[in-house]
């Protein structure tokens, strides 16, 4: 009885305390796992489903990161020096802007042509993708479409400038039909513009076929560079010249992506209310706060620590949908004529609007731009600017029906719930 009054003891005890650090670290280990899923999470929203693709989310470009005053200071070093390499402001007429060297102020000012150049070596996607020598061109291209005389007639409300591809004509067929048709503006002053850039390879038939569209719609411009994902900055200045030079009295102008649904009504009428005197130095959209650049190289939305070496992007607006005020489309373009060129167009854009000095505004609701596919219901999509992803007959098909129940949406969708809240009780199903 003495041996095991000595011994049983300290055996029990034992297995205790194993048991109980056994427990404390499993414990351990699942908050850990945990943690460090909410931290994926947050950090790299490219695995969430519905969103993946050139142009979901930003968030798919960039990684979140905290903000700390070393990394401003940083990010306000980096665009200082982004600034200083090409601090040439070219003089009006727009048109006419070149990439010739100037003088005065410190002696010759370098040329505006600063292209992406070897540091895109790593990334040979991007130096291919981008043409000859791989450089995003300050100078001006070639008009080969252009609609010059579009706003001779009045100053309009509001100029929607649709990127898109030359191949994609049910695209454009079907934005006519819907959101970019003139009738959702109300008798306000409307102009709706495709912009293209020329194919990625030569081909005389589509060329044809989208000189004949533009013919019977005037509602294209198109300039000699090479349309792709990485001219997309072209693209987006393209317009911007063309607002500021053929259309310099429109009151608010939207650019976005030919995916897009977008509730123009919704836009007029409760975002930038024609009732009030127009704005000024006003720029907004869905806020894209506090993003870090992709530093992997076999990204899409790779960005060289040579190009643009701070640790985080000034705030810029998701390139899928953003409205400014018409002043806005000369202060950015001649503001990106001192900024060397970054192939992802709502960073530059943003980083434009730093050296400006202009803050882009949050909408009134933070759910009106979406750079997400919103799921469907004819409440939502009258409540809302901006939803992502849609095919050309998905668009025609939603568009329709958000018409044909616009003044009741709100009050449909709630019956409906009702008529499923009363099936499921009558059959004893159980109601979420």
């Amino acid at each position: 009885m003495q041996w095991r009054r000595r011994h049983c003891c300290p055996i029990k005890m034992t297995w205790t305390v194993k048991r109980s650090l056994f427990r404390t670290h499993v414990a351990g280990l699942l908050s850990l796992a945990l943690l460090f899923t909410l931290f994926l999470f947050f950090s790299h929203q490219d695995w969430l489903p519905g969103r993946s693709g050139p142009r979901e989310h930003p968030l798919a470009y960039t990684v979140r990161g905290f903000r700390s005053p070393k990394g401003d200071a940083n990010q306000s070093s980096s665009l200082r020096s982004l600034w200083r390499e090409t601090g040439y402001i070219a003089p009006k007429p727009l048109l006419n802007l070149s990439a010739q060297p100037a003088e005065g102020g410190e002696g010759e000012v370098r040329a505006v042509a600063m292209g992406l150049g070897d540091s895109m070596s790593a990334n040979n996607s991007l130096q291919k993708e981008m043409g000859v020598g791989g450089k995003l061109s300050a100078q001006p291209y070639r008009y080969i479409l252009n609609e010059p005389f579009k706003c001779s007639d009045e100053a309009p409300f509001l100029v929607l400038l649709i990127a898109v591809e030359p191949g994609q004509a049910d695209a454009r067929s079907a934005i006519r039909q819907t959101w970019g048709n003139n009738s959702v503006a109300m008798g306000l002053g409307f102009v709706r513009l495709f912009l293209l850039g020329s194919g990625a390879t030569p081909d005389s038939f589509l060329q044809s076929s989208i000189e004949e569209e533009s013919r019977v719609y005037h509602d294209i411009i198109q300039q000699e560079y090479q349309d792709t994902y990485y001219n997309l900055t072209v693209k987006t200045l393209m317009g911007m010249n063309w607002v500021a030079t053929y259309c310099p009295r429109a009151a608010y102008v939207m650019k976005t992506d030919s995916d897009m649904f977008v509730n123009t009504e919704y836009l007029i009428q409760k975002l930038l209310k024609p009732e009030l005197a127009p704005k000024h130095r006003y720029f907004t959209g869905y806020l894209m706060r506090g993003y870090a650049p992709n530093r992997n190289k076999d990204s899409k939305w790779y960005m060289p620590p040579e190009l643009y070496p701070s640790e985080r992007y000034p705030i810029f607006c998701s390139g899928t949908g953003y409205v400014f005020s018409g002043d806005m489309a000369e202060l950015i373009y001649q503001a990106s004529l001192g900024i060397r060129r970054l192939h992802l167009e709502d960073v530059y854009v943003g980083i434009c609007l730093a050296k400006l000095r202009i803050d882009p505004a949050p909408p009134p609701n933070e759910f009106l731009f979406n750079h997400w596919r919103v799921s469907y219901s004819s409440c939502k999509y009258s409540h809302l600017i901006t939803s992502h992803q849609f095919h050309p007959n998905e668009l025609v098909k939603y568009w329709n029906h958000l018409q044909s129940n616009k003044h009741n949406a709100c009050v449909n969708t709630a019956k409906e719930k009702n008529g499923r809240y009363r099936h499921r009780r009558f059959h004893g199903e159980r109601t979420p």
